[in-house]
């Protein structure tokens, strides 16, 4: 029983692909029984497109739908008024039009990679007659009805079938960044005090960046489907924003923490930095959970409090002159710390209110509409 519930854990956990699969599948036979339903000359071509456009979410799909058929139809055109209009007789006429169709469309593709698939086509109608013993325009005519049934099959199957919307998906994306800016934020402030595991540091780093890549793209398929009507709710630059802020403290953070502090100064900043550092991780880990659980803001009281802790004993230090005596780079890294964690604590707050943004209110009123 215990096994069974792992397994089924595991599988929640990768709904998101799950439905996936279902949808491509999905696609792929109904592109095909569609396709020898009407008889068409190359049912594959349906069925391929069906699987290229049917994608993670709703704003994917319409893009990858919109690039397919512009592509499909610009080298239909293309490569049919190539083959009408300049006949030929032998291998050679017909290799000299091939280069003739690929070169240009090529260049095009390789300025705007969203019409790589006109060169594809423009090949298809040259040489399929070839082998058909059909006409170029036929040809053409062929390809784009074939593109056609399994761009429009695909795209019907991610509206219907267990559809994926963008907007969804932008929350668990942005709450795994949240978590990781957490633990690069808790391994650079112990840093400053028992020195840190650079390897550690270094994945967690590369994590941010890949999940940032992520986010970002997601956030473009979201405002894709607002655009469309598709999905309502926040508006997503808020959100996007504030994450790509916050992952930039957390650079500079690590910048003014390259060595630790000088001894007398980590005995007096030891217990502050470790309140900010354990209320800061906490709240980016509850805002995180926030933002999965589509529930409010987690109070971010504790963070002004510990923010205050630890410039009240910043200000002690420079009293004290704890700072006099040491190397210049020694006394810009204290203060680039404590300008970093400045900014942080806006850039905190702006993610208070964009958390309640994306709170339970307003996700009922984006499953209402997209729904």
């Amino acid at each position: 029983m215990a096994f069974a519930g792992q397994v089924w854990e595991r599988i929640r956990s990768r709904r998101t692909q799950l439905g996936l699969a279902i949808r491509v599948t999905v696609a792929a036979t109904a592109a095909y029984a569609l396709a020898t339903a009407l008889h068409l000359l190359l049912p594959l071509w349906a069925v391929l497109t069906s699987l290229i456009v049917t994608q993670m979410s709703v704003g994917r799909s319409l893009k990858a739908t919109r690039d397919y058929m512009l592509g499909t139809i610009g080298g239909a055109i293309y490569g049919g008024a190539i083959a009408i209009l300049i006949p030929y007789s032998s291998e050679a006429g017909l290799l000299g039009l091939l280069v003739l169709s690929v070169a240009p469309l090529a260049f095009i593709a390789a300025i705007n990679p969203s019409l790589s698939a006109a060169t594809v086509t423009a090949v298809i109608v040259l040489l399929v007659p070839t082998m058909h013993h059909s006409d170029p325009m036929t040809s053409a005519i062929d390809r784009v009805s074939e593109v056609a049934v399994g761009a429009i099959t695909g795209l019907l199957v991610s509206f219907l079938v267990l559809p994926s919307r963008a907007v969804r998906q932008i929350r668990a994306s942005a709450a795994i960044l949240l978590e990781l800016i957490a633990d690069a934020f808790t391994e650079l402030l112990a840093g400053l005090t028992r020195g840190r595991d650079n390897d550690a540091l270094h994945r967690i780093q590369d994590g941010i960046g890949t999940a940032m890549v992520g986010l970002n793209a997601i956030g473009t398929e979201a405002e894709r489907e607002r655009a469309a009507r598709l999905s309502s709710g926040p508006d997503t630059g808020p959100l996007l924003r504030t994450v790509l802020r916050l992952r930039h403290d957390v650079v500079m953070i690590g910048r003014a923490t390259v060595v630790p502090l000088p001894i007398e100064v980590q005995t007096r900043l030891a217990a502050p930095l470790t309140e900010v550092s354990t209320v800061i991780a906490r709240f980016l880990r509850s805002a995180a959970a926030a933002l999965r659980e589509g529930a409010g803001a987690p109070p971010i009281h504790p963070v002004h409090v510990a923010l205050q802790h630890y410039a009240e004993a910043v200000a002690s230090v420079r009293h004290d002159g704890l700072i006099r005596g040491h190397a210049g780079d020694t006394a810009e890294r204290f203060f680039a710390l404590g300008f970093s964690l400045e900014q942080m604590h806006q850039n905190l707050c702006d993610l208070d209110r964009v958390v309640g943004e994306w709170s339970e209110v307003s996700d009922d009123k984006t499953a209402r509409v997209a729904e």
